[in-house]
């Protein structure tokens, strides 16, 4: 039987506590080092432990911050067996201790090791270098899509400020590559003087918008909007005082919004690489309406799939499982848990937008969901649905190793057999 060694991670201050499975502690030790050079403490409990009888020792922590990863490197090297502690699961325990909320590293260590003797801790995800990488780049494309969403919401403010009619002039302006083209134009040609582009002409306007349009990969631009855009230069409305101003933040704002959207395709192009070298993209890219960088921002927030014991387990740990409230004649509302990995969900979540509309099996889902008699659901609770299935057949076809079935996935007759389109 191992005993469990219960460690609080901090900067400079470790304190570690070795239990048995009682929770009683054998001994404890304050290491004032940093967490990758906690190795000295495993070697020590390790000892303190065969000392007591123990057979060996079992590490447990928080996994907070980056340490805990440090650490769990030092436990694989020395073959001890590591688990971590949810730390809303510690913030429960620490209450119900005495009924207050006193916090210690000495406290924290030890409660540690009593919820890890209470089976109450799991597993971390193993260390893998591929799917490592591929959870890096899922950050950091999460990270750029934060980015471009802030500098589309600034652009559009400053601009509903000075120069609102610009914005009327395309439906989805920030979508269309014709109207982004011909804002650069005003803003970076003509410094933002819309009387100089006025004085330009319509015709010279459309062949500057032209040349920009190509210059950015495309054959030629929308001239609706071009016309459109054109006339929105004579439109009076707006804080004309601060328009020069505003629109020198444009231009910069559109140069930055650019080079994020590079950096974004990019790291979506680096993400696809990761799963082609998983040999996954032909598996995810059989769900019809998931793409292969919807299916690799998923799995970057998963790991490898395979972890869990079942698809369900996947869809709890995105928080997207339903959560009852029965108590005799009393029934409450059924909500999702919300617990889990918010990036994860929110990943899903994306994902539905695509698949509801060009996977018939989720579009028909979706129609009966918002439409049946009993028990209707709201379009938001029906696409929480979706994302659910998205990720349970996900995780059915990368387990499997076979490519969507239609008929499994909308529960009909009996499983068809299916060639296997990856090893």
């Amino acid at each position: 039987m191992n005993a469990i060694v219960g460690i609080g991670l901090a900067d400079r201050k470790q304190m570690v506590v070795v239990t048995d499975h009682d929770s009683k502690v054998s001994v404890r030790r304050t290491f004032r080092r940093r967490a990758w050079d906690l190795g000295v403490a495993l070697d020590w409990a390790g000892k303190q432990a065969a000392v007591k009888g123990f057979a060996g020792v079992t590490v447990a922590c928080e996994p907070t911050g980056h340490r805990w990863r440090v650490l769990g490197q030092l436990a694989g090297e020395r073959s001890m067996p590591f688990v971590c502690v949810q730390p809303m699961l510690s913030s429960w325990a620490r209450r119900s201790e005495d009924l207050t909320f006193d916090k210690t590293d000495e406290k924290d260590a030890v409660i540690i090791a009593r919820l890890t003797a209470q089976l109450r801790c799991y597993v971390p995800e193993p260390v893998d270098e591929t799917w490592g990488r591929l959870r890096h780049l899922g950050a950091r494309r999460e990270q750029l899509l934060v980015e471009a969403g802030s500098q589309v919401q600034q652009i559009r403010a400053l601009l509903e400020c000075v120069w609102p009619a610009v914005l009327q002039s395309a439906r989805q302006p920030f979508r269309s590559l014709t109207w982004t083209a011909a804002l650069s134009v005003v803003v970076d040609r003509d410094g933002g003087d819309l009387a100089r582009t006025r004085r330009l002409g319509l015709v010279r306007f459309e062949t500057a918008v032209r040349r920009e349009v190509v210059r950015r990969g495309r054959q030629r631009p929308c001239l609706r909007i071009v016309r459109l855009l054109f006339a929105a230069l004579t439109d009076p409305a707006g804080v004309t005082a601060h328009r020069a101003g505003a629109l020198e933040r444009v231009a910069l704002l559109l140069s930055d919004w650019l080079e994020t959207h590079r950096r974004l395709l990019d790291t979506e192009g680096r993400m696809t690489a990761v799963l082609d070298g998983l040999r996954l993209t032909e598996l995810a890219a059989s769900i019809p309406g998931l793409s292969a960088v919807g299916a690799a921002a998923i799995l970057a927030e998963t790991g490898d799939p395979k972890r869990f014991a079942s698809a369900r387990a996947l869809v709890k740990h995105a928080g997207l499982a339903p959560r009852e409230k029965l108590s005799g004649t009393f029934k409450g509302r059924t909500k999702l848990t919300g617990q889990g990995r918010p990036g994860l969900r929110l990943a899903a979540w994306r994902a539905v937008w695509g698949a509801q509309r060009a996977n018939p099996v989720y579009a028909a889902r979706f129609t009966r969901l918002t439409t049946r008699e009993q028990n209707a659901l709201t379009v938001t609770q029906a696409q929480a649905v979706i994302a659910a299935a998205i990720l349970r057949q996900l995780h059915a076809v990368v387990t499997t190793g076979r490519a969507w079935d239609p008929v499994i996935a909308a529960h009909g007759a009996e499983p068809r057999t299916v060639l296997p389109i990856a090893a």
